[in-house]
């Protein structure tokens, strides 16, 4: 790893220990509130009034704001990144796939977990490796699966000693 890399913290895991079928529970859930939202979705010039005008969503299927999706989905990836990437990734390679499955609102607590799909070695980089992740984050009170997301991210190997 390069020296300015070192005095980095590390409290994700290195290529060799994101083995397929490790699943890892998030112990950081984060409640989104109306703020978020809002600052969200107007940092990210969203006009959508589904996401900002509580009068108009009342008039909606879901009578109230729509917490944004992409809010949802970097939650999702944000929550799971001391447990799994933190100081062990050099970069997030894409995303495959991405769906909402249920909606989210002001007010829903969001826990996450992590499953490992693949790994492989890089073919290009013999210090790294290529592992698929995948994200799901549940709204808590609701039970329900919120966000699914399948990213793939190049992952420092474990250092030598």
């Amino acid at each position: 790893m390069p020296d300015n890399q070192s005095a980095r913290p590390v409290t994700g895991l290195w290529f060799e220990d994101l083995t397929p079928g490790l699943i890892v529970h998030h112990a950081i859930r984060r409640t989104i509130t109306e703020a978020d939202n809002v600052a969200f979705t107007t940092m990210t010039m969203n006009p959508a009034p589904i996401h900002l005008d509580a009068d108009y969503a009342a008039g909606t299927e879901f009578g109230q704001p729509l917490v944004n999706s992409m809010l949802t989905l970097g939650l999702a990836v944000g929550i799971s990144v001391h447990e799994t990437t933190m100081g062990t990734t050099v970069a997030n390679l894409g995303f495959q796939e991405v769906s909402f499955g249920a909606p989210v609102f002001a007010g829903d607590t969001i826990r996450v977990e992590t499953e490992v799909l693949d790994s492989r070695l890089s073919k290009s980089r013999p210090t790294q490796g290529v592992v698929t992740l995948e994200h799901r984050a549940y709204s808590v009170g609701a039970d329900a699966l919120v966000c699914r997301a399948v990213r793939t991210a190049l992952m420092h190997r474990r250092p030598s000693q």
